[in-house]
């Protein structure tokens, strides 16, 4: 079937695409301030699934504008992004790295896509009612259809997989949605049905703060995180006055279900560590938090520090990262320029 639907596209003067049998795609708001929730739920995922995947990482700023950021700043934060991706492990010799605005593909591909996309789909989801708020009518256009950016970024890669957390599953349902629907629309088979990438333990990092919020770089406080550009004695502050109860730490999985805090710190450990959450629970079971708090330090200064160290390195150097950012940009529109082509094609527009 594939291969009579190719031959009709061919007839017809469209030349497809061939679908990548293992590409990812994931993307990043630079907005400064990653934090641990953001290295371990993501970004140390992404470092290792390059040895079985081919990667693209992107800085996405034209998500980020979607609310309104001080230009200077989202320049710094882009930069500094991209560094914390470097410094983490991504090599740009083997993933493309770069930001979402250099690469036009991704606006045109998205036009489409708003064209594909029904408004009823958008009014499910559930992202922007928490962005938006109370504010809903002064909410942009473009944080109301971001969504549909999102699957343009994934599909004008023809991506295979995109590592996503809960928070984002009902997003890539939509883009299996547009994909489905445009495949339908003009009977080809043109976008692959993208499939989630999920990971397991240490992926959902909460508040230090409050052990019922997911860690974020938006709260006020910043004892509630461990940024990634925190040097030791930051890390060992925010962890000796993270929230804790009175009660010592117990290897009960049911009793720390109602023990937030507790049994976040002890999931920072065990992903820091790269051991079993359970594991860990049992290794101190009976510890007072004192205790535990001097060795969860001991442990995030020796994984963190390095990580710091290099960021600032990067940091200071802004013309390799911006040479990084340059190349990405060439080496995901050459991917990215002939499916937008064959999606044009596709549609009917006139490319004389």
């Amino acid at each position: 079937v594939l291969e009579q639907k190719e031959n009709q596209m061919a007839s017809n003067g469209i030349q497809p695409t061939p679908h990548p049998k293992n590409r990812i795609f994931s993307g990043v708001q630079p907005t400064g301030n990653l934090h641990l929730g953001n290295y371990l739920g993501a970004i140390r995922n992404w470092v290792t699934l390059q040895a079985d995947y081919e990667c693209i990482y992107c800085m996405v700023d034209m998500h980020a504008i979607t609310t309104f950021q001080n230009p200077a700043e989202l320049t710094a934060s882009t930069r500094e992004v991209t560094a914390s991706l470097l410094a983490s492990g991504i090599d740009p010799k083997h993933s493309i790295v770069f930001n979402q605005s250099q690469v036009h593909a991704h606006a045109e591909l998205a036009w489409i896509f708003n064209c594909v996309a029904r408004m009823g789909w958008l009014n499910r989801m559930t992202q922007f009612k928490e962005k938006a708020g109370k504010n809903r009518e002064n909410a942009s256009v473009g944080l109301y259809a971001y969504p549909n950016l999102m699957a343009a970024d994934i599909l004008v890669y023809k991506a295979t997989h995109v590592p996503v957390g809960a928070d984002q599953k009902q997003h890539l349902e939509l883009t299996r949605d547009i994909a489905q629907a445009f495949n339908s629309a003009y009977e080809v088979d043109c976008f692959p049905l993208t499939e989630p990438l999920i990971f397991g333990e240490g992926t959902r990092v909460m508040s230090l703060r409050d052990g019922n919020k997911k860690m974020s770089k938006s709260e006020p406080s910043e004892m509630s995180r461990i940024n990634l550009t925190d040097g030791p004695d930051e890390i060992a502050k925010k962890i000796r006055k993270a929230k804790t109860d009175p009660k010592p730490l117990t290897a009960s999985i049911e009793e720390l279900d109602e023990r937030p805090e507790a049994k976040n710190l002890l999931g920072i450990f065990a992903a820091l560590s790269n051991a079993p959450v359970a594991e860990i629970y049992q290794r101190f079971d009976g510890a007072e938090f004192s205790q535990f708090k001097k060795d969860l330090v001991d442990l995030a200064v020796v994984e963190m520090s390095p990580i710091t160290m290099e960021m600032q390195r990067l940091m200071d150097d802004t013309s390799y990262v911006d040479s990084i950012l340059r190349d990405g940009a060439e080496k995901a529109a050459e991917l990215a320029t002939p499916i937008v082509k064959e999606v044009q094609d596709i549609v009917g527009f006139l490319r004389p």
